[in-house]
């Protein structure tokens, strides 16, 4: 495949994921994608036979570079705090590259895996579950983490809070994924309220 229909390719998903995340995947027909991209709709099956190909190509390639994210940071960073400083952050500057594959995962998963071609989306999301909770057990096991606290709810609090904010980040804001990660962390790890 030449490097022009891969420019291409790559600017009809960035096109296609930006609708799919603004108005859902459902509802996002292949002539509203199309009309975005100034083509015709027939156009786009030169380069896709389906927008079920295309959000999957979106998903499999977010969750493809989380992984590999996570991964690096659980081998790199043996130290529970470290760990979770660096998950919480990877996570935050993946809004800047996959924000759109972001806000689909957290919109269409649920309907996605009903259908046999997205069956890896609960396998992949139980994948990243267990690096967090790998790393919160590892946490209270070392006395970093306090014991009393259950880990599947701190994981569930901490997966909400950071994912949640794809609806209001926004990457050419006055805040950075790495600023708003350590603000994060600073209330994650020390509380809103003032030390005496």
């Amino acid at each position: 495949m030449g490097a022009v229909r891969q420019d291409r390719r790559a600017e009809l998903l960035g096109i296609a994921g930006r609708l799919f995340a603004e108005r859902g995947f459902a509802t996002t027909t292949v002539r509203e994608i199309a009309d975005a991209a100034g083509i015709l709709s027939g156009s786009l099956y030169h380069h896709f036979d389906s927008k079920e190909s295309m959000v999957d190509e979106i998903l499999r390639g977010f969750l493809d570079r989380l992984r590999a994210a996570y991964e690096r940071v659980l081998a790199e960073r043996p130290d529970p705090r470290a760990a979770l400083t660096a998950l919480v952050t990877v996570s935050f500057e993946s809004m800047d590259s996959d924000g759109d594959a972001i806000a689909i995962f957290q919109n269409e998963a649920a309907h996605l895996a009903q259908f046999e071609r997205f069956g890896y989306l609960a396998e992949v999301a139980a994948e990243l579950e267990r690096c967090w909770l790998g790393v919160l057990e590892r946490g209270q096991r070392d006395g970093v983490f306090r014991a009393d606290l259950r880990v599947p709810l701190v994981y569930r609090f901490i997966r909400d809070t950071v994912w949640v904010a794809v609806r209001w980040y926004d990457p050419e804001g006055t805040l950075g994924a790495e600023e708003i990660a350590a603000q994060y962390l600073t209330i994650l790890c020390q509380g809103i309220v003032a030390q005496r």
